[in-house]
């Protein structure tokens, strides 16, 4: 879509939202989802078990709906972005609840369930519904203090890790929790709560390191690779030395016939391998574009509610987009997670669209902000 099909002047829907949409960001997230289709192509063809295009043509089945959900988000105003997610986060943590009696184990963990021939997880449309939630709750608290906002705020948290923690997913409990230490600070959290948290945090991580055998493996691993099995990691940085700067070309690559999950959680080695340095850093810049320019738009607007939604929802895709890669890049341990909008899978795929629209939604120029 270009500017010349729509003038200033034009009142109907999708002018109002061409000329009040950030274009930049929707430029950057276009190019992102194709660089993720481009290497969804080259790393999931030579996944064992499949047919030649299996992934491919799954993937594609979920990106016109990601399309479609985050241009439907981003034409909304506020007060329907946290409609839509007081509503998706209730049907979220049902269906979370429901995976501990109905769903099915995957590498010890029961995170996922099947609906219609298709896996999915809760939790990752979870996470964008909960960040605009308590986003909605520590604002409303601050506009008015005799509103119970902080305390729903923290029941909801200790309602999302109980759930998050018996599946068991350690790693994106740390995510959430960070988030929402985040969006208190911004909120002006007093310092002695601050300090409080961060007390707690050390705690907690502690206590997962003595008390969950496969978060201290892999601890242990990262720290001293000599303490257990890193071949993921060793094939991840063959892949990385192999492609150099230009890349060994498309389809070109070899680390991924032998590299579990290449197409999820090591897709970022498969892109580093046949088209190099020069990709990766691409893709770095992007994530960091898109994290930095939303910055800028919420800092610009003086509603709390806008300020809070969007840090949350940016500091989420961007700690995702990090852990991605650095487990790739050994410079963090090794955490399930995957790259937004590259890796393969659809609950992925469909939560960070829903982050990424209403990222759209909240940044857009409303003059007077009547409908927040």
């Amino acid at each position: 879509m270009s500017a010349r099909g729509f003038t200033r002047a034009d009142t109907s829907i999708l002018g109002r939202w061409w000329w009040t949409v950030d274009r930049w960001t929707l430029g950057a997230l276009a190019i992102l989802i194709t660089v993720g289709m481009m290497l969804i192509v080259a790393a999931a063809p030579m996944k064992k078990g499949a047919d030649a295009f299996h992934f491919v043509m799954r993937q594609g089945m979920f990106v016109p709906l990601a399309l479609a959900l985050i241009f439907w988000l981003s034409l909304q105003s506020p007060k329907t972005v946290r409609r839509v997610a007081v509503v998706g986060f209730a049907v979220a943590l049902g269906l979370m609840a429901l995976t501990l009696l109905a769903g099915h184990e995957v590498k010890g963990a029961t995170r996922w369930i099947r609906i219609a021939g298709f896996s999915l997880q809760p939790s990752e449309m979870m996470k964008p519904c909960f960040v605009v939630v308590t986003a909605w709750m520590l604002s409303a608290h601050r506009e008015d203090p005799t509103f119970p906002g902080m305390h729903i705020a923290i029941g909801l948290l200790g309602i999302v890790l109980g759930l998050l923690i018996l599946q068991p997913d350690f790693g994106m409990s740390v995510v959430v929790a960070a988030i929402w230490c985040g969006q208190l600070f911004l909120a002006g959290l007093p310092i002695l709560w601050i300090a409080g948290l961060a007390l707690l945090a050390v705690s907690g991580g502690v206590g997962a390191y003595f008390g969950l055998s496969h978060v201290q493996s892999r601890v242990d691993r990262f720290l001293d690779p000599a303490a257990g099995d890193t071949y993921q990691i060793t094939k991840a940085l063959q892949a990385f030395q192999n492609g150099n700067l230009f890349g060994r070309g498309p389809g070109e690559g070899r680390v991924k016939e032998v590299l579990p999950d290449a197409h999820t959680d090591f897709i970022f080695a498969v892109a580093g391998e046949e088209f190099g340095m020069i990709l990766c850093l691409f893709l770095i810049v992007l994530f960091a574009f898109i994290v930095l320019r939303g910055f800028f738009l919420a800092m610009k607007d003086d509603n709390l509610f806008v300020l809070l939604a969007v840090a949350g929802l940016l500091a989420e895709f961007g700690m995702q987009a990090f852990i991605n890669m650095g487990s790739s890049l050994h410079l963090i341990p090794t955490k399930g997670m995957t790259l937004p909008f590259i890796s393969y899978g659809g609950s992925s795929l469909i939560g960070i669209a829903v982050s990424m629209g209403a990222v759209l939604a909240l940044t857009r120029r409303h003059p007077g902000r009547g409908d927040a």
